[in-house]
């Protein structure tokens, strides 16, 4: 988290993650809200959470085309290296999945 915030980045996480971020005024992790069943979302609510889940998509079908090809089962570099390679490897996925 401190990583992310010094260097002035963020993430996308789904409805599901919890926990580490506690910097309400200026998340490093954007995340969706939650309804109950006493709590009922807001239309502006629900709107951020359509565009939370619209900036997701791609990123969330290209992981899963790249498990689906069985890409990463081999991979054994360093994390450094490794995370080149993943977005290289999604900018590519994404050109093919659209041709």
């Amino acid at each position: 988290m401190a990583h992310l915030r010094a260097a002035g980045l963020g993430a996308l996480a789904d409805l599901g993650f919890r926990g580490l971020d506690n910097g309400v005024l200026d998340p490093v992790i954007v995340t969706g809200f939650h309804a109950t069943r006493t709590h009922k979302l807001t239309p502006g609510q629900k709107t951020a959470n359509r565009v939370l889940a619209n900036g997701r998509a791609p990123v969330e079908h290209g992981f899963a085309h790249l498990k689906n090809w069985r890409i990463l089962t081999e991979l054994r570099t360093e994390p450094a290296r490794a995370t080149c390679l993943l977005r290289a490897l999604l900018v590519l996925t994404n050109l093919e999945v659209n041709r």
